[in-house]
């Protein structure tokens, strides 16, 4: 093991990362990143939404708090505390905020082919 590599990685608490969600707003803050993931902590007030868009990487949707309507594909998901939510890259998707929630996103960086 390379001993200037760190063996972990520990947030106790992430959702407490973004305390306050402004209203109308959405707040995004990347908790963890390295070769291999980047975690970003996204928080939504109620309402607001992601328009459908894709991501040229894998990504698992970890929904914290508060409630959202999911669109993967052509497929609609009521997202809840502990959903949770695998998609393949260029997967069309878009989030809209029920409730205010927080919600992680792990994008997964697989090598380029």
């Amino acid at each position: 093991m390379d001993p200037a590599r760190p063996r972990h990685t520990l947030i106790s608490d992430v959702a407490a990362l973004l305390p306050e969600i402004p209203p109308d707003s959405i707040v995004s803050r990347t908790v963890y990143s390295d070769v291999d993931v980047k975690v970003v902590l996204f928080g939504f007030a109620q309402g607001q939404e992601l328009s459908e868009h894709t991501a040229g990487y894998p990504a698992i949707l970890y929904f914290l708090h508060g409630a959202a309507d999911v669109t993967l594909g052509n497929d609609a998901v009521d997202a809840r505390p502990g959903t949770w939510v695998h998609m393949p890259a260029h997967l069309r998707h878009s989030i809209v905020a029920k409730t205010a929630m927080r919600m992680l996103l792990l994008l997964l960086k697989t090598p380029k082919i």
